[in-house]
């Protein structure tokens, strides 16, 4: 049975195995972002790495969890102590092995003598490997980053060098046409 813009209703017409696996699915992925906090926080990178596909894509630094682990190590060195804190999560089925979805995410560093607070949206796309869900790939947007002694607004959003240009609220598609008549 479809909606009125032809879009499949859930859970109908599909079978009860079909239903199982999908709500299955749904809480397996939602347990990646805690997992990947997790094991940030607590710098265990084999844990890290074991959240996203065995044959990650990594672009110019290659492929794969070795490839990953290179490349995540020096950056997790730059600061001592971290919080994330996962806020909420976003997810769609694009067909039974594959998802995307979107994650928000207070994080906190210890950047030397600095304590920063970033607001963070990871975009994330899972797939079913083998029978598990992993990250096959995990974008971090960012609202801003600064002490927590600072607004953000003093700062130009942008307190934390490690933090590269926040990309948010103007990445989303719905917000130029919002304020484009003001």
């Amino acid at each position: 049975m479809r909606d009125a813009a032809g879009q499949q209703l859930q859970g109908v017409g599909r079978s009860l195995e079909d239903r199982i696996d999908r709500i299955e699915s749904h809480l397996a992925i939602q347990q990646l972002p805690i997992r990947y906090a997790l094991a940030v926080d607590a710098r265990d990178l084999d844990a890290w790495a074991g959240c996203f596909r065995p044959d990650v894509e990594m672009g110019r630094h290659g492929r794969g969890r070795e490839a990953l682990l290179a490349y995540i190590e020096p950056l997790v060195r730059g600061f001592r102590r971290s919080v994330h804190q996962i806020c909420g999560h976003r997810l769609e089925f694009t067909d039974r092995d594959t998802a995307t979805g979107s994650v928000y995410c207070r994080a906190e560093h210890e950047v030397g003598d600095r304590w920063i607070v970033m607001a963070i949206c990871y975009r994330d796309d899972y797939a079913r490997v083998d029978g598990e869900w992993y990250f096959s790939r995990r974008r971090e947007q960012h609202w801003y980053a600064a002490d927590v002694t600072e607004r953000p607004q003093a700062v130009g959003f942008n307190g934390w060098e490690g933090s590269g240009e926040p990309a948010l609220p103007d990445a989303f598609p719905s917000w130029a046409p919002f304020w484009k008549d003001m």
